[in-house]
């Protein structure tokens, strides 16, 4: 096929062998195109070298063709007041909304702020990714809200029976059961638990749950003072391990909820004068760049962010679509450094 001119939707259409609303809804990652259908106009396009006139599709569809992504501050030694683990996540959803063809808007709110105000009637976005939503009992509601203006959006968190709207999450229960087993295996037996551990933060006491039944599949049960709440700072770290060492409480091993939680105890041990991991094993959860740079090098439990960009992405473009979409679950895995084996 001879083509004169700039290629058209109808061209690859022709081409081939669909029609052209079905490339259309191709090139923007609908689910309603099968992949194998998808990955031929994709290649067709390619040859032809076709560019999607992003100003006329919007028209047609009377969508942007952006997607919101909301941060929300934590509290962070630095000025930024972004969770250090959600670098990685910004940089994966970028690279996932580029692939599909999406820009991306990044917004960073104060939890105390409107965040749930409507971006797709103001025509900013499509879609909104939640990053982060504090105390999930304070952001619940505000989630409803959401659900009900139709607002298009998927958060990243734990999957909560009856919550509003679709979430992607790691599997916390086992990365928790996961790190206990090890520092069980490594011969320790009165481990701390550093983290909230409530459905406040849902993560957290997923966590919790996971690093109990481990203790109770050995024979061992979770001692209440044991467990110090703290929230995912090093300063919060700090003061959990430092209360407890404060209190006269014996334990061989800290499992932190959080990486940053993880590095404040650190500190806090040594300031005590108790070797790591000699005297106490240390392990985190995140696996942020810092965790393997500290000394010693913190074991921790790694979650998949470049799949988690990618699903986060994939799913709530579905959800614009139209399409059905399910909440989901991501494996994780141990990186075991020098904090936990002698």
């Amino acid at each position: 096929m001879v083509i004169k001119g700039k290629a058209t939707s109808l061209d690859i259409a022709h081409m081939a062998g669909v029609s052209q609303p079905t490339v259309s809804r191709a090139l923007r990652g609908s689910p309603m195109v099968n992949a194998d259908t998808r990955r031929r106009i994709l290649e067709i396009a390619r040859q032809l070298n076709y560019k999607v006139d992003k100003n006329a599709s919007s028209l047609r569809c009377q969508q942007s063709g952006t997607l919101a992504l909301l941060f929300f501050e934590d509290p962070t030694p630095d000025d930024s007041l972004i969770n250090p683990f959600f670098h990685s996540m910004l940089g994966s959803i970028t690279r996932a909304c580029a692939l599909k063809g999406q820009d991306l808007l990044v917004s960073f709110q104060q939890l105390s702020s409107d965040w749930h105000a409507d971006f797709e009637d103001s025509n900013k976005a499509d879609g909104i990714i939640l990053l982060g939503y504090g105390d999930y009992h304070q952001s619940v509601e505000r989630l409803r809200r959401l659900v009900e203006q139709g607002t298009h959006f998927v958060r990243w968190g734990a999957a909560l029976p009856g919550q509003p709207g679709v979430s992607v999450g790691s599997d916390n229960f086992q990365g928790g059961f996961d790190i206990t087993a090890h520092l069980l295996d490594q011969g320790r037996r009165r481990i701390a638990f550093l983290g909230h551990a409530s459905s406040h933060y849902p993560e957290f006491q997923e966590r919790y749950r996971g690093h109990a039944q481990a203790l109770r599949a050995r024979g061992l049960e979770p001692e209440p003072g044991l467990q110090h709440d703290a929230i995912t700072t090093e300063e919060s770290g700090h003061a959990a391990c430092a209360a407890l060492l404060a209190g006269g409480q014996r334990f061989d091993a800290v499992c932190a909820a959080s990486d940053l939680i993880a590095i404040g105890a650190l500190r806090a041990l040594r300031e005590h004068g108790l070797r790591i991991p000699q005297d106490v094993a240390v392990t985190g959860f995140d696996d942020i760049p810092l965790a393997a740079s500290v000394s010693p090098a913190l074991t921790t439990v790694q979650q998949d962010t470049k799949l988690a960009g990618h699903l986060l992405v994939e799913k709530l473009l579905a959800l614009i679509a139209g399409a059905p979409v399910d909440s989901q679950s991501i494996a994780v895995r141990l990186a075991v450094r020098e904090s936990s084996r002698i």
